[in-house]
């Protein structure tokens, strides 16, 4: 291996060696690939106090460094949790094989036969903070999709990232997968991303999963594409026609079940017409959560926090919800549209007709009716796992899985036809 010492040395050599293992991989059959992440499962399994002790290790200094509640908890991992992770790459050996998939097929008056074809990207470098579960669940979707993985994960993670890559490893190795096919970057120099972003050639795709600074960095440097995952802004919109009991269960867990995740709700909006919105603002209260709101709105100003303009804008990650009354449906999006950040965003009704409206209308990846903004996850999905939730609006949306990590050729075949 390149010397760690010169990032984009080592880049570019971890690139070359990924190339050939994704041509590698692009040729394996489904049950080579699933055969490689089964054993890849059962290795996290058996290296499960490594990979707990490892993670002490990052938690001892996270807190030291004095990083906020939600951010230890995103890093935190425990015997639960690291058997969902062996149990998350276990169940994407079991999703269906997109490589090789016919997306549609034609015939042309001239006889010619067209078709478009799933094939892998190639290879993906993996851009990522706090989670160390990323590690596992990037690479078992890069592989069983047919592309070789470059991660780089973030410093407050790195012992827990090489605990899990080397286990990954072992089981890789075990099945008989290509040694380069999931390449974790050895330093935690941010010299390295930069050379991850200008590796044109060598990286067919990035994709980060972090904070704002972290994405805002890599769409400004890179010079490969990027699959982007920005804030998670995320409503719930309980409108007139809801279930009071509902909208209650559903608030306090859409923002207290995990509040350090991308699909916790960070703002909610209440319909003026809705009947009980004390009830709503004193459920979250009641749960741990700090409500921040307009002070001069005469059913809840008493009993919330004075909000300022930025609170609107702001992915708390936290125990605290800022909270807006809104006139009706048109008033809840309005204000999505101008706070919003195309994530997940939710309808608690039972009016349909108002609630499909809102389905409709609502350009977010993931729009809910009835539903935790929590369920946007690929796992929840039957995905198996995600590499990341995409805002954007070419190539994938929303949780990215298998499909969302291949593209397509056009294949033809022809009986000796010329152009004229």
């Amino acid at each position: 291996m390149a010397d760690a010492d010169n990032p984009t040395e080592l880049i570019a050599d971890m690139g070359r060696r990924a190339r050939i293992a994704a041509a590698a991989l692009a040729r394996l059959p489904t049950l080579r690939k699933a055969a490689g992440l089964q054993a890849a499962a059962a290795a996290l399994r058996e290296a499960a106090p490594a990979i707990l002790a490892a993670n002490a290790r990052d938690m001892a200094a996270g807190a030291a460094r004095g990083l906020s509640g939600a951010l230890l908890d995103r890093l935190r991992l425990d015997a639960a949790r690291v058997a969902a992770t062996a149990d998350g790459v276990a169940a994407v050996a079991a999703l269906a094989d997109p490589v090789g998939m016919t997306i549609d097929r034609s015939a042309r008056p001239n006889g010619l036969q067209l078709s478009r074809v799933r094939v892998p990207i190639g290879v993906i470098g993996i851009i990522y903070e706090s989670r160390p579960n990323v590690t596992a669940d990037a690479a078992a979707l890069c592989v069983m999709a047919g592309n070789a993985a470059i991660l780089r994960g973030g410093s407050e993670a790195a012992h827990s990232n090489r605990a899990i890559a080397a286990a990954l490893a072992a089981g890789f190795a075990a099945a008989g997968l290509p040694g380069d096919a999931v390449q974790l970057v050895p330093t935690t120099d941010r010299a390295a991303v930069g050379a991850m972003l200008a590796a044109e050639g060598a990286i067919d795709l990035v994709v980060p999963r972090g904070g704002k600074s972290l994405v805002a960095r890599v769409q400004a440097e890179a010079r490969v594409p990027v699959l982007a995952h920005l804030d998670g802004i995320n409503h719930v919109y309980v409108d007139a026609s809801a279930d009071p009991a509902m909208a209650r269960a559903i608030v306090v867990n859409a923002k207290m079940r995990r509040t350090g995740i991308c699909g916790a709700m960070e703002t909610l909006l209440i319909d003026r017409a809705f009947a009980a919105p004390v009830d709503l603002v004193e459920a979250l209260q009641e749960a741990g959560c700090e409500v921040r709101g307009d002070p001069l709105e005469a059913s809840i100003g008493e009993i919330v926090i004075p909000a300022d303009a930025a609170d609107w804008d702001t992915e708390y990650l936290d125990a605290i919800a800022s909270v807006a009354l809104v006139d009706g449906v048109e008033g809840a999006m309005a204000h999505i549209a101008r706070h919003g950040s195309h994530h997940t965003d939710a309808i608690v009704a039972e009016d349909a007709a108002v609630a499909e409206r809102f389905l409709a209308e609502v350009d977010s990846a993931i729009v809910l009716w009835n539903a935790s903004t929590q369920f946007a996850d690929g796992g929840e999905f039957g995905l198996g796992a995600e590499i990341g939730i995409a805002t954007g609006r070419l190539h994938a949306r929303g949780p990215v899985a298998l499909e969302g990590l291949t593209t397509y050729k056009w294949v033809g075949r022809g009986s000796g036809q010329v152009r004229s």
